[in-house]
């Protein structure tokens, strides 16, 4: 096998210690927790704001809240991935995951508690604080404690684990819907999501900051180059023209991710016929979670196939193809999907194409910026991004309530033409060593 420099060398995971492996799974279970509480919030969010109006879930006072819960929870998980990124270069990649991943468990437990809508949602804004923090820190660990050649695939093997907390999220949302009884099953799902605080003990007793960390904090002690300085990211010609390059990618992703692909659930009510969601009342929500179940399956072999591409082709061309993907099956998934058996078909083709852009994200922004800025930039990317994507739920809903679901995913679906532009100015970083100043 050949590494990213095309010098014969062993495969990526040839030579490694138990400590890189420990990283790797602290680090990913990390990352899967985190997106598990974002699609417990998915799936559990309607009935939780429903309950606590004490109205039906279709009710347009619900649909309302719901749209304005999301985006307090967008708005807090990008505030929470640009303070936590600055953080994360001036406190330490591992003690700024034990905070974030501490408050994202905490807070998700709460809002299984909440005893009225405003309360609710303020948790799931102080939620977001804690999931907005915890990537960037998570990425620089291992870009950082992982060699070269086997950096990407490490990175890769993180962010596909996103998906398996995906999955978690719907097998909880499938268990729970057919045992609880007399407890509401969305307080269940949220109660669930403290469980990744376990790991905050793991992180405090055995896992260290980076080597590469340290020599960054040393040379801002003695008078260098700060640490998580926000202005530096734009002090010269290429760190400005990289977080533009970076900002503009990963837009487009969570735009279509936010904008289109957490619909998949409403997709699968509103795509059965009237009268088969009456005869199958008491099924259609089970039918619904292995669908999306499916649709993370998808995201995690969608994940994991962008990094084998960026490996022999390079992180433009992998992110150029996986564009094109978007374009021709997202509006395909939401036209072509009417009944159970062809969600079963479509909703991993959406996971597979959408998903997989962020595992570029994961790969290629910590490529982009030296030791003293890493979290800081890929923090300051996503999260810039984050604000943008509040325009894409509220979007969507508007064009679905004008033109259609369908025809709203087929609009929406042009920010991805958008990606294609920006590649023009994006800089190819295979085969090259993590930049240093």
């Amino acid at each position: 096998m050949k590494s990213e420099n095309g010098n014969v060398s062993l495969p990526w995971f040839k030579g490694l210690t138990g400590y890189h492996w420990l990283v790797l799974v602290v680090a990913s279970l990390g990352w899967a927790f985190d997106t598990m509480d974002q699609w417990i919030f998915n799936l559990a969010k309607g009935p939780a704001i429903a309950d606590l109006l004490g109205l039906q879930t279709g009710a347009p006072q619900v649909s309302r809240l719901v749209g304005w819960a999301t985006a307090i929870f967008i708005l807090g998980w990008a505030t929470g991935g640009f303070v936590f990124g600055m953080v994360g270069d001036k406190l330490g990649r591992t003690r700024t995951m034990m905070i974030t991943v501490g408050m994202y468990a905490v807070f998700t437990g709460l809002s299984g508690l909440a005893q009225d809508a405003t309360t609710f949602i303020i948790l799931r804004f102080l939620t977001g604080l804690g999931i907005g923090g915890e990537f960037a820190a998570g990425a620089a660990l291992v870009a950082e404690v992982f060699p070269d050649r086997s950096r990407a695939t490490a990175l890769g093997v993180m962010q596909a684990c996103s998906a398996l907390g995906n999955i978690t999220a719907g097998v909880v949302d499938l268990v729970v819907h057919q045992y609880a009884v007399t407890y509401p099953a969305w307080r269940i799902m949220f109660l669930v999501g403290i469980t990744p605080a376990l790991l905050t003990v793991v992180l405090r007793f055995f896992v260290r900051e980076p080597e590469r960390w340290h020599q960054a904090r040393e040379a801002a002690l003695a008078g260098a180059k700060g640490l998580g300085a926000l202005p530096e990211l734009f002090r010269d010609r290429v760190l400005r023209g990289r977080t533009l390059v970076g900002v503009g990618l990963a837009s487009v992703g969570v735009i279509g991710f936010w904008g289109i692909g957490v619909f998949s659930p409403e997709l699968f009510r509103h795509a059965l016929n009237p009268l088969d969601l009456a005869e199958m009342h008491k099924s259609v929500e089970q039918q619904k979670s292995i669908c999306v179940i499916m649709q993370q399956v998808g995201a995690f072999f969608g994940i994991l196939a962008w990094t084998w591409v960026a490996q022999r082709v390079g992180r433009r061309r992998a992110f150029a193809l996986a564009f094109l993907a978007c374009l021709v099956v997202v509006p395909l998934c939401f036209h072509c999907t009417t009944s159970f058996i062809t969600g079963l078909i479509w909703f991993p083709l959406l996971g597979f194409v959408v998903t997989s852009l962020f595992g570029g994200y994961a790969i290629y922004f910590p490529e982009l910026y030296p030791t003293r800025l890493r979290a800081t930039g890929t923090g300051f990317c996503y999260n810039v991004a984050r604000y943008i994507s509040v325009i894409g739920p509220i979007a969507f809903g508007s064009l679905a309530a004008s033109v259609g679901f369908k025809w709203a995913a087929t609009i929406i679906s042009v920010v991805f033409v958008f990606g294609l532009l920006v590649l023009i100015w994006a800089p190819e970083t295979h085969g090259k060593p993590l930049p240093e100043d």
